[in-house]
């Protein structure tokens, strides 16, 4: 009987992906029947439901050995991130910057200060108060399509949001000496290993991204071999940076934010990865989900509650102020902060980072920031949605509270729940505020040595 299996049925990673898009599927349908709750919501609360805390369908080695899964959904996200930030509008519009690093600063500061006051030690509200910087693109792309919304604030929103994601992962960066401090390591690897995942990540991205962008542009005309060639460039620099054991995280920004900024003609970083994007995005937040840790998140409820309150309020008011000196009206400057409050994905790739450098704390960290991520999933749609109105860029140009924006769906009746997750497959609205800074420039430069001038 040598065909039949010779020992029983173990979850393997196959096996996992399968649970975790049914159960996800399960979880997302579920949501749906409230229409105040996001599908994400849905999405971790079965994920937490078949994890070690409570049914231990999904245990530890399991998750352990799903990560592989996580790697590929965090490249395809923080590629469509990096996407969305055009070095040529940074360098028009200076000040952004500026309101970007005002901003980030002021969150780490604040959210560091509320953690150590709660009782983290320095290093653990260092790498919470890092984490915390990150906003999530999905939320701001998706409403501001559903609500057809264009103009200045939408745009300058797209780009805060990919630059304050940017600071978050290199002041992460700049916590790990004293992560590994913590673990009684050498002062070499101190010293070497941050600058090695730091300079070496970014330097796959670059030649990455360049590679992508030589051989797009030179089969333009092959659209239907877009998608393949992106998912496989992503797929070599997640190979690469496992082998050379640099960040899976901060490559694949990269190659989105280096193919952007050379592109002449958009022929790759303003594709869309279609329908099936999804599954990889059901499977990022149901093992969220199951990575909580029931006793943790009970016990550090209060902590949630005021990080959540601390970083949404110093957001929205270093960006108000900051944009307000830059003689901007104080609605428009109101809306792009309360822009800037939603955050999901980099916040959650980089939980699972700490928790290899720090895994008697990985526990803590996951508790506090997951716990976050899910109540910005759960408001920070309408917040967004509001937002839009209030600057007056929504299609209706009405500043006034709007519906829930995930209402309509393709596979629910009216008034439901949609998937809010989708923001990252849908066009998104054609809008020229990118191309009028770029006017006023007239001095040409080059990005790369096979570029064509921008």
């Amino acid at each position: 009987m040598e065909f039949l299996p010779q020992h029983g049925l173990s979850m393997t990673p196959l096996l996992s992906f399968g649970v975790l898009l049914v159960v996800g599927t399960l979880g997302g349908y579920l949501a749906h029947h409230w229409s105040w709750l996001p599908s994400i919501t849905g999405f971790m609360g079965v994920g937490f439901l078949v994890g070690p805390s409570v049914l231990g369908l999904l245990d530890y080695n399991t998750l352990k050995d799903a990560r592989i899964l996580i790697d590929i959904a965090l490249a395809l996200i923080l590629y469509r991130l990096g996407s969305s930030l055009d070095l040529r509008f940074i360098r028009a519009s200076p000040r952004l910057l500026a309101v970007a690093l005002l901003e980030s600063g002021c969150t780490f500061i604040a959210v560091f200060a509320v953690s150590f006051w709660l009782g983290f030690s320095p290093v653990i509200a260092a790498v919470i108060a890092a984490i915390l910087i990150s906003s999530s693109p999905a939320v701001l792309l998706h409403v501001a399509h559903e609500v057809g919304a264009k103009g200045p604030v939408t745009e300058s929103a797209k780009t805060l949001v990919a630059l304050n994601n940017l600071l978050s992962f290199l002041v992460f960066a700049l916590v790990i000496p004293a992560l590994l401090l913590q673990e009684n390591a050498g002062w070499q690897q101190v010293i070497l290993q941050p600058l090695y995942l730091l300079l070496g990540s970014a330097l796959l991205g670059l030649v990455v991204g360049l590679g992508l962008h030589f051989i797009s542009s030179r089969t333009a005309k092959a659209a239907q071999y877009k998608l393949a060639l992106v998912v496989g460039a992503l797929m070599l620099t997640l190979g690469l940076a496992q082998q050379l054991q640099l960040s899976m995280l901060f490559a694949p920004l990269i190659v989105g934010i280096v193919v952007r900024s050379v592109e002449q003609d958009e022929v790759v970083s303003a594709l869309e990865f279609g329908s099936a994007f999804e599954l990889f995005f059901i499977v990022l937040f149901v093992f969220a989900g199951a990575s909580l840790h029931l006793k943790e998140l009970i016990a550090y409820a209060p902590a949630i509650l005021a990080l959540v309150f601390t970083r949404s309020l110093v957001k929205v008011l270093a960006v108000s102020v900051a944009l307000r000196f830059g003689l901007q009206p104080w609605g428009k400057a109101s809306a792009t902060g309360l822009l800037l409050i939603p955050m999901a994905g980099l916040a959650i790739g980089l939980v699972q980072t700490s928790g290899k450098l720090v895994p008697e704390q990985a526990a803590v960290i996951a508790a506090v920031v997951l716990g976050a991520v899910t109540l910005f999933e759960t408001f920070g749609p309408p917040i967004a949605a509001f937002a839009f109105g209030l600057a007056g860029e929504a299609a209706d140009s009405t500043p006034v509270r709007p519906q829930s924006p995930w209402r309509q769906g393709a596979w629910r009746q009216q008034h439901e729940v949609q998937v809010d997750v989708s923001a990252l497959v849908a066009a998104e609205p054609e809008d020229n505020a990118l191309a009028e800074p770029q006017k006023a420039d007239s001095r040409s430069f080059r990005f790369w040595p096979f570029g064509k001038k921008a």
